[in-house]
């Protein structure tokens, strides 16, 4: 029999609340379960103690026999420090989406643009003004 430590949803509509059970893996998410391990309460602030309550005796029985928990349940685990704390790599959970691929590039086309355009501005040698001498008003040499 396939062991799994999982979470059977209970609670009102919007207002989750989760037993974590010691369960066979093929009875369905909210059906049948071996034995009632703790409770999960989405709901309160994440320091609060009552968010995460679980007999850690019958959780380290359960998993010296076979089962497996799933991911949501390894988390609360590491956090009670029962299993070691897995090195997670998601490379592309961090990568940023299309558009903002797309916003980027731009961004920088710009950037490139005006950097150039100011180094193109430095370079060229500014016209020098000559002021030409006048001696006399216009007036004057038409006479």
């Amino acid at each position: 029999m396939a062991m799994k430590i999982r979470l059977a949803r209970g609670g009102s509509k919007k207002r989750p609340f989760y037993a974590i059970v010691a369960a066979d893996s093929r009875m369905p998410r909210d059906g049948r379960f071996i034995e009632k391990l703790g409770t999960y309460n989405p709901l309160l602030a994440k320091d609060s103690e009552d968010r995460i309550r679980m007999d850690v005796e019958r959780v380290k029985h359960w998993l010296a026999q076979g089962a497996q928990p799933t991911d949501r349940v390894v988390r609360f685990l590491e956090a009670a420090g029962i299993i070691e704390k897995k090195t997670r790599n998601n490379p592309v959970k961090a990568e940023p989406g299309k558009k903002a691929k797309e916003r980027a590039a731009e961004k920088a086309a710009k950037e490139a643009a005006a950097a150039e355009a100011a180094a193109a501005a430095a370079a060229a040698p500014t016209p020098a003004v000559v002021e030409a001498e006048v001696d006399a008003p216009a007036d004057a040499a038409t006479e």
